[in-house]
């Protein structure tokens, strides 16, 4: 492996000989462990169905594994967790912020990226404790990069509280629900071509769209940011797509994540090569993400996770009474807060 000897490390790298696969394999899986509790929850059955668990509607398949993860995940001190809202830039998120750490391991022209798909580079802890590879996990050098949708109401205490060995950082992206709508039903329609973007529209308003209530998961992560700005760090998906601005954020974000850019490497264009390298274009167009499929659960085609990235797409999908009854919903659920992320 073509790496440096610390962190992060591409995950689907980690255990290529699968000197894992036998301890792994006598784990018990959470769904074994904690089966019972999730089938004695409330249970709506919609394109992903859910289980309500603690004010949240989880993906029925990923419940135990949440579970699981809320209890056992030891977090290490320089741990970054990047956190998103399913279909808000979480693609993007996870390419920058592993560009942007591991600049300095890679040749431009062998960078990981160049050969995997972003989910294969970091990984969902749903899939990591789904699946029953926290071994794996554990054996990644440090820094390490995860990534979860799960709400930060349910992240583990020891992520939230940092103590017990903890106090990681969470990089937040967050996106206009209308948006977020248009490309959450063209992304489910890769597996269910009947899908009814009315239907999605439907599960956001009623707060029952898998780890919705949408405002919750989005506040939960907003008021952590507020409270606690050296801990947890919001972006926005439309502020990078600004002409310009994606440098700005990235370097934020890597001061945030312990690895700032030098004055020596701003001189160098380090920070133009990150955005480059995770351009949407060019991600798009690598062969890696034209074919195979990514995720160990209704695998997806790789090429559903780069359909346009583009803010507004909403206005092509939805009537302006759809869109406004959104906004509206949105606005009483944010007012108060400080937080504006529709008009």
């Amino acid at each position: 492996m073509a790496a440096a000897a610390t962190g992060p490390v591409p995950f689907k790298d980690a255990d290529d000989d699968g000197t894992l696969a036998a301890a792994e394999a006598r784990s018990p899986l959470p769904k074994e462990e904690f089966g019972d509790l999730v089938a004695a929850l409330p249970r709506k059955e919609q394109y992903l169905d859910g289980r309500l668990y603690e004010g949240f509607w989880l993906p029925e398949h990923y419940a135990p594994g949440i579970i699981a993860f809320r209890r056992r995940f030891t977090p290490r001190a320089d741990d970054v967790v990047l956190a998103s809202y399913p279909k808000c830039g979480t693609t993007w998120l996870k390419a920058l912020a592993f560009a942007a750490m591991t600049r300095a391991a890679y040749p431009a022209d062998e960078h990981p990226l160049l050969r995997l798909n972003p989910h294969d580079v970091i990984p969902f802890v749903e899939d990591v404790f789904t699946d029953g590879h926290e071994a794996k996990l554990d054996m990644l050098p440090s820094p390490r990069l995860i990534n979860t949708h799960t709400p930060y109401q349910l992240l583990p205490e020891s992520v939230v509280a940092g103590d017990g060995g903890g106090g990681c950082k969470v990089v937040y992206i967050c996106r206009d629900p209308k948006d977020m709508v248009v490309s959450l039903y063209h992304f489910m329609r890769r597996l269910q071509p009947d899908l009814s973007l009315a239907g999605v529209v439907e599960s956001v308003a009623d707060g029952t769209v898998p780890f919705g209530p949408m405002w919750d998961h989005i506040l939960g992560y907003w008021r952590a940011s507020v409270s606690r700005p050296d801990r947890v760090l919001l972006l926005r998906y439309e502020d990078l797509l600004r002409d310009g601005a994606a440098g700005e954020h990235v370097r934020a974000m890597a001061r945030f994540m312990g690895r700032p850019f030098s004055a020596a490497e701003e001189a160098a264009g380090a920070v133009a090569s990150v955005v480059e390298l995770c351009s949407f274009e060019r991600m798009k167009a690598l062969e890696v993400n034209r074919r195979g499929t990514a995720g160990s659960y209704k695998s997806m085609p790789r090429d559903a996770f780069f359909r346009k990235g583009v803010a507004g797409d909403w206005a092509n999908h939805m009537s302006p009474e759809t869109a406004a009854r959104l906004d509206g919903i949105f606005r009483e659920k944010f007012r108060g807060t400080g937080l504006t992320i529709v008009p």
